[in-house]
């Protein structure tokens, strides 16, 4: 799979959490229970999504070079680690925002919920700025003769 349809993929998923989210807020205001079982499938159904996109980041790496792999491994598990000290931290912040009244508690999983979106979005481009310079690096890997001779600082630069 190419890296522009991860990205196509990244963004489809973020369509279908707003497609998820309004049903869900429609269910609540129908029917609370029914409400928890549809958000409970969704969250089994994020591991899947998350395996698969496992196993198409591995592909990438099966190909590379003995040091691309240790670079990119520590990266990944410094990003890794990141993540779950994210979620330690708004595990810890969520039971304490449970212990609120019901309206402030709706209010801090909101505002959560925003920070979680921005981030994303910060994320997102990130990747969509990395989909552009994997891009031109390959182009200039290829040697092209329209963006020099593919060495790392020729001075040119490729077209994505």
């Amino acid at each position: 799979m190419k890296l522009s349809d991860m990205f196509s993929t990244l963004a489809r998923n973020a369509e279908d959490f707003e497609k998820r989210l309004a049903k869900w807020q429609e269910d609540m205001r129908d029917r609370g229970g029914d409400f928890a079982e549809n958000m409970r499938k969704w969250r089994e159904s994020a591991s899947e999504r998350q395996a698969d996109l496992n196993q198409q980041i591995q592909g990438y790496f099966d190909e590379a070079s003995e040091e691309v792999k240790a670079q990119w491994s520590q990266a990944k598990a410094d990003w890794d680690k990141s993540v779950a000290d994210t979620r330690a931290k708004a595990d810890e912040m969520r039971r304490k925002a449970e212990t609120m009244q019901a309206e402030e508690t709706a209010d801090w999983y909101e505002a959560y919920a925003a920070n979680m979106v921005a981030y994303a979005q910060q994320v997102q481009e990130e990747a969509s700025n990395a989909v552009a310079e994997a891009a031109e690096a390959r182009a200039k890997a290829g040697g092209d003769a329209a963006t020099g001779d593919g060495k790392p600082g020729d001075g040119t630069t490729g077209t994505v």
